[in-house]
């Protein structure tokens, strides 16, 4: 069974910094894209940041030169470094994986993967 499991997120004054981290877990064989997206009061969910395997970052524009996102491949687990938060990254922060795993039957599967949800919030 593969699971995204986060951790990281609680209130913060405007200005101050978080890490969110995210974990992997279960009959992995290869892990993708890993990335983090957000979720404001009212809001559509909308990208934040994602990682490749081999390094490749995206960043949305609201967040770049605030917060950096960063993976260890070997322990299949994302982070995201946010730094002069604002009152408007309040949001659920949701972690999403492309993950290629063994199912019960040591099938080749493939799945998109979110986790549960962390909450950051951000107070003025």
């Amino acid at each position: 069974q593969v699971q995204l499991v986060e951790s990281g997120g609680g209130l913060v004054q405007s200005g101050g910094s978080l890490r969110l981290s995210c974990a992997a877990s279960g009959s992995i064989f290869r892990v993708y894209v890993m990335g983090w997206y957000r979720q404001g009061p009212g809001k559509q969910r909308e990208l934040v940041a994602d990682i490749t395997s081999s390094g490749s970052i995206n960043y949305a524009g609201s967040v770049k030169g605030r917060f950096t996102i960063s993976r260890d491949n070997a322990k299949n687990t994302v982070y995201l470094q946010m730094n002069s938060l604002k009152p408007e990254d309040t949001a659920v922060y949701y972690c999403n994986a492309d993950i290629y795993y063994y199912d019960d039957y040591a099938k080749e599967m493939y799945y998109d993967f979110w986790g549960q949800g962390t909450q950051v919030t951000v107070s003025s």
